[in-house]
């Protein structure tokens, strides 16, 4: 059975950084595609990011230049640098995780099987 735990989240201020990490076990961690998801109040989740077992990355329009998916394969970890918050950034993030996940279907998250619990990031001045 795939766990997925995330860790980094909190409240910093707009133009600050954080780090989000994804711990996956249970899984062959190399063959996995995971991907970044977020949900605000009120709001429908939406895709952030993902990195492909191959290393492939596709992120939102809304991060792109901002935000960086990357993975360590040793560490069985993936993690996303958020830099330049903004206070629309605000949400609860999502890891997840998928084998067999092609390009096209990145953004979707129901390609994905696995997901952890979540980590909320609060963006306000």
């Amino acid at each position: 059975q795939v766990q997925l735990v995330e860790s980094g989240g909190g409240l910093v201020q707009p133009g600050e950084s954080l780090r989000l990490s994804c711990a996956i076990s249970g899984g062959t961690f190399r063959r996995h595609s995971a991907g970044w998801f977020r949900q605000a109040p009120g709001k429908e989740r939406e895709f952030v990011a993902a990195v492909k077992w191959n290393g492939d990355t596709a992120y939102t329009d809304s991060v792109k230049g901002r935000f960086t998916i990357s993975r360590d394969n040793a560490k069985n970890t993936v993690f996303l640098q958020m830099n330049s918050l903004k206070t629309e950034d605000t949400a609860d993030y999502h890891c997840a995780s998928g084998m067999g996940l092609i390009t096209s279907t990145l953004r979707n998250g129901a390609a994905y099987t696995d997901w952890g619990q979540g980590t909320q990031v609060t963006v306000s001045s």
